[in-house]
């Protein structure tokens, strides 16, 4: 509503959520769907508004449409707000990230703007009925627990054959087992995590769910106060599970009960949020504080940036913050003011977007940060940091992209832009650490530039760097990398158009999966995604979603709604499956996934569970929980 804060709308609308009758049309052959006309998506249960008369439309066009009319390139379209409920665009504007530009306007005019966008009078509308309660059998936690394996215990994400269940030779017989459709949600951004025959996942209206493997009923729903965008971290010896929400809350749930056992504001910075999943190591819970600070710029009134990304180390029974870090040191102080008298501080930014990883053998955690908010770039964005896991103590750092200063200022066009202008290249996927023969070990570490490096983890001197794309602002290295051994399995996204304006060497471009020696940055192979898209609207064929290893294969989805496996030696195609397609779920409802991005798919005794939908940065909705099983 209004310019300020415009991009944060695509980041959040925290309280918010989307129909769940999202169908995207789609084949892996013709790529001849399209999506459909927005009416078609949303969910009424009453007697719909004419939009061109009702008086939300007025309001729309004086306070949203400049965000969400193309005006801020990252805002979502207008069409993806139709496709949303009526109470969480009323909730978004009242308890949300959207309350502060919603302000200005009464109560009846947001119901008004409500109404107007979904076609839908608050009156008539119902919520969604709660999944199907879990009784007998089916609500107990048998079986085996959570491994301790991907995010927050091990970031290489490879499950071997004894966890997980699953080979390369067992993927021809994978079946969809239930799917569930998320209540008014476009997106599934939280990796879900196995343990006792539950799937614990969180969701884009803050509800954590516990279902049960073998049928999806629910054992148990608990809501946060935001969105859920983290992996669901489970630490089976205390039966506890650990996530964050993106209003910058560290949670612990009983893993048997879904009660809240505490919850920790990290930080009070009002961008603050957290991206990344939290980690278990030495001790502590390990919690890594990102921004949307970046997208405040947007409004040239506003005085940018006073943000600084940080690390917090947290008691994990009580929540207690035992120790912070700052990512930069010392707080920003005034550098200029602009012509309209706005003030600009710096250093600022360096957000740690991603889970950090854990080096038990050095008792150190490392993370990787994003870009400066302000000018001028110091030395701590695009950077890898090497921490002591007991005190904080920051240990080495090597910055990968010096000179990095960017913030939506830039797509806008006013002062808060920084001189460098970019080229924001975020280190955006989390820091592998890679046994390597003779004892030794490497971090490898992914960047938006299309840049991997082999960086020394006792000193922090880069050993090797490997280009695999051309990388930008939606390309390169985006959520997360894989190992098997000494493979290291990288997508790439490098769409086509990555909507920043700027040109990147189509030569270059390294959209799809690589797999690399850990040990000299070598490329064994690489299996370039093939455009299958036939036009649909925002469907693109990269690979932004992390990849997850199995013997004998890497698995991942696409954000041209497809998940793919692939064979450990050649990259050879051994498996895939159409998630854009119509799909029957255990409540009865009808659903479609879509563009898939974000944490990856979990395996667990024979089953690959994953996502599929990520309704936002010009990606195809869906709202989909897949479970597969052999």
């Amino acid at each position: 509503m209004g310019r300020k804060q415009g991009i944060l709308i695509a980041l959040a609308l925290l309280a918010g959520a989307i129909a769940s009758a999202i169908y995207w049309g789609g084949s892996e052959t013709a790529g001849s769907g399209r999506t459909k006309n927005s009416d078609e998506f949303v969910a009424r249960t009453g007697t719909a508004i004419d939009p061109e008369t009702h008086p939300g439309r007025a309001l729309f066009e004086q306070n949203c449409a400049s965000c969400h009319m193309g005006g801020v390139p990252k805002a979502p379209a207008k069409v993806w707000l139709e496709m949303m409920a009526p109470d969480a665009i009323l909730a978004a504007m009242r308890g949300g990230v959207m309350k502060q530009q919603a302000a200005r306007l009464s109560p009846a005019e947001q119901e008004q703007v409500a109404e107007y966008l979904t076609r839908t009078r608050l009156a008539d509308f119902h919520p969604p009925a709660p999944p199907k309660q879990c009784t007998g059998a089916a609500a107990e936690f048998t079986g085996a627990a959570p491994a301790l394996l991907s995010w927050g215990h091990d970031n290489n994400r490879f499950f071997p054959a004894e966890a997980g269940g699953l080979t390369a030779a067992d993927l021809p017989r994978l079946k969809l087992k239930w799917a569930f459709a998320y209540p008014n949600a476009v997106r599934g951004r939280s990796q879900p995590v196995i343990g006792w025959n539950t799937i614990f996942v969180g969701s884009q209206d803050g509800t954590v769910y516990a279902f049960d493997l073998a049928s999806g009923c629910t054992k148990w729903t608990f809501r946060a106060s935001a969105e859920v965008r983290t992996a669901i971290v489970a630490d089976p010896a205390a039966k506890r599970l650990y996530f964050g929400d993106v209003l910058g809350r560290a949670y612990a749930l009983d893993a048997m009960t879904g009660k809240a056992l505490w919850r920790t504001k990290v930080d009070e910075h009002p961008n603050a949020t957290i991206t990344g999943s939290p980690t278990l190591g030495g001790g502590s819970l390990l919690v890594p504080v990102s921004s949307l600070e970046v997208t405040s710029a947007a409004d040239p009134a506003y005085n940018c940036c006073t943000f600084r990304g940080a690390l917090a180390a947290l008691d994990p029974a009580t929540g207690a913050i035992r120790w912070k870090s700052y990512v930069i040191p010392g707080e920003p102080r005034v550098q200029s003011r602009t012509a309209r008298g706005s003030t600009i501080l710096a250093p600022s930014g360096a957000p740690v977007w991603t889970t950090p990883t854990y080096d038990a053998a050095r008792n150190r955690v490392y993370v990787g940060t994003g870009e400066n908010y302000s000018s001028p770039a110091d030395g701590n964005s695009d950077a890898l940091i090497a921490f002591d896991a007991s005190s904080g103590k920051r240990l080495w750092q090597v910055q990968l992209t010096p000179r990095d200063a960017w913030n939506v200022g830039c797509m806008v066009g006013n002062e808060a832009c920084p001189k460098e202008h970019g080229p924001d290249f975020d280190l955006s996927a989390s820091p592998l650490l890679v046994p390597l023969a003779g004892g030794r070990d490497i971090l490898v570490a992914g960047q938006k530039s299309g840049m991997v490096h082999g960086i020394d983890p006792q000193t922090g001197k880069i050993v090797w760097s490997r280009r695999l794309g051309h990388g930008g602002t939606q390309g390169g290295v985006h959520f997360g990398m894989a190992a098997d051994g000494g493979t290291v399995y990288v997508p790439v996204v490098d769409m086509a158009d990555t909507r920043d304006g700027r040109k990147y060497d189509t030569s270059q471009n390294g959209a799809g999966i690589h797999a690399i020696d850990a040990a000299s940055g070598k490329v064994l192979w690489r299996q370039h995604a093939a455009d299958r898209c036939g036009g649909r609207d925002y469907c693109d064929p990269g690979v932004s979603a992390a990849a997850t290893a199995i013997p004998g294969a890497v698995l991942d989805g696409h954000l041209d709604g497809w998940f793919r496996a692939y064979a450990k030696d050649d990259g050879k195609l051994l498996w895939s499956y159409d998630t854009t397609r119509e799909i029957a779920t255990v409540t009865g409802a009808k659903g479609r996934g879509g563009s898939m991005s974000g944490p990856g798919a979990a395996v667990y005794q024979g089953h690959l569970v994953f996502n599929s939908g990520y309704g936002m940065y010009y990606h195809m909705p869906g709202n989909l929980l897949l479970v597969f099983g052999k």
